[in-house]
């Protein structure tokens, strides 16, 4: 079965106190590598993360959503024991994790096969398995990982999941579920309302009822704000300053956030505000101050003796920007991704009906713009961009053709970008993220 018995035992001694359960869940932990697990089918000892011990592993391996869970169980562990060789253990997988197998959703899982992690750089847009039970794990494992170390790209990597990999999971009305998540479809694709292996509808459920939890954290020091969105966090002064902020914000859609103190009293403490990496700098002002920047990937931290009533604004810059792949990822090579603040976004055919999007192309410099609609989708923000379908001319009937250099002929489109989590929700039609980058003469 999936390794969620060591993140049990670990919550149970918490609760309890009772070495026993941290003990058992070390046991089984350390049971990894010794060739103990019997294979499901043909797939071997890594699909099961028991090729090598848990201290020596540097990849992350075989099926995806056990990888993960054993990570965050992992991660735990270290918590409780704080024992260095599985802190660095974790540290390098999550490395191989981002730089070598994550797709740009925060969805992992490249194959069909095994459900299951592939090679380095083996990301493909149409194949991918990008599992939601994958991206569930994925934001336990990150938000442990953010306890551990403080980190903001942990932060970072578990609101890209969440807006993308893990959301497009579940359809708007809530009853309808994908267990896989593609990142192109050439049609026919929808949400089921129910699976015979029925982990992931469930996973959602509970996952939409933590997510508050993971807005923020306090400290004796004072209180971090990781995840933004309409909240009021209280402490109870057992570890810190006791105090009660407001959070307003339309985010995901604005990055406009306004952090009200409603309680505070005695000495100084430290408010910090996750900064994204993806938005490059944010501006921040306190009681209508003149604004300061804040540089992205970071905590903007602001230090003073707090008073009911103080308001702290921070305002982060939400323009769309295409994202390219690592070259070496062979399947989406020369292509471009749409981005507005933590929210990808796709191309579906039902928004541009004249078109084939596989002839889409766009420019690498089309100067995109964003509009809210809130007859759309249950209220979204698109993005329209100028881009180029192709006049396929002696292709429609060939499949491979003499190289030349003349240019491909194309004529001019607007296409509409609809955020990724929400495809499949008006008709399983075509869809892609991926849009490759036009190379021909503008017609």
């Amino acid at each position: 079965g999936h390794p969620e018995i060591e993140l049990a035992l670990v919550e149970l001694y918490r609760e309890t106190g009772e070495a026993r359960y941290l003990n058992l869940a070390t046991f089984f932990i350390d049971q990894r590598g010794s060739g103990r697990m019997r294979g499901y089918g043909a797939f071997g000892a890594e699909y099961h993360q028991d090729r090598v011990p848990v201290r020596q592993a540097t990849v992350v391996e075989g099926h995806a959503v056990r990888q993960l869970y054993l990570t965050a169980g992992v991660t735990d562990l270290y918590l409780e024991t704080g024992e260095a060789a599985l802190m660095a253990a974790m540290e390098r997988l999550w490395r191989d994790l981002t730089a070598h197998k994550m797709h740009v959703t925060a969805g992992f899982g490249a194959r069909f096969t095994g459900e299951a992690f592939g090679e380095a750089y083996e990301l493909p847009a149409d194949r991918c398995y990008c599992e939601t039970c994958a991206s569930i794990a994925a934001m336990m494992w990150n938000w442990r990982m953010l306890l551990a170390t403080g980190e903001p790209r942990y932060a970072d990597l578990l609101e890209r999941s969440l807006y993308n990999g893990f959301l497009s999971g579940v359809s708007l009305d809530g009853r309808h579920y994908f267990y896989v998540n593609p990142l192109q479809s050439r049609g026919g694709i929808e949400r089921p309302e129910w699976y015979g292996c029925a982990c992931c509808p469930p996973n959602v459920m509970r996952q939409i009822a933590l997510v508050v939890h993971y807005a923020a954290t306090c400290d004796a020091g004072g209180v971090q704000i990781h995840q933004y969105m309409p909240t009021t966090i209280r402490t109870d002064g057992a570890s810190g300053p006791q105090l009660a902020v407001r959070v307003e914000t339309d985010y995901p859609w604005s990055g406009r956030v306004r952090a009200v103190v409603e309680e505070t009293g005695g000495p100084a403490w430290t408010l910090a505000l996750r900064i994204p990496a993806w938005c490059g700098a944010a501006t921040l002002k306190v009681n209508g101050a003149e604004a300061q920047s804040a540089a992205g990937g970071q905590y903007a931290t602001i230090q003073r003796t707090w008073r009911a009533g103080d308001v702290v604004e921070l305002d982060i810059p939400m323009a769309p920007v295409f994202i390219e792949p690592n070259p070496r990822v062979d399947a989406i090579r020369d292509s471009l991704c749409i981005q507005r603040g933590p929210v990808l976004y796709c191309l579906e055919q039902v928004d541009q009906p004249e078109l084939d999007l596989l002839d889409v192309r766009v420019a690498s410099d089309a100067l995109m713009s964003a509009e809210w609609r809130d007859d759309l989708l249950d209220g979204v923000v698109t993005v329209q961009l100028p881009a180029y379908g192709l006049e396929m001319g002696d292709w429609e009937d060939q499949l491979y053709l003499p190289a030349d250099k003349r240019p491909q002929p194309a004529h001019r489109v607007l296409l509409t970008a609809v955020p990724y989590y929400a495809w499949a929700n008006r008709e399983p039609g075509a869809m892609r993220m991926w849009i490759p980058v036009f190379r021909g003469s503008p017609p």
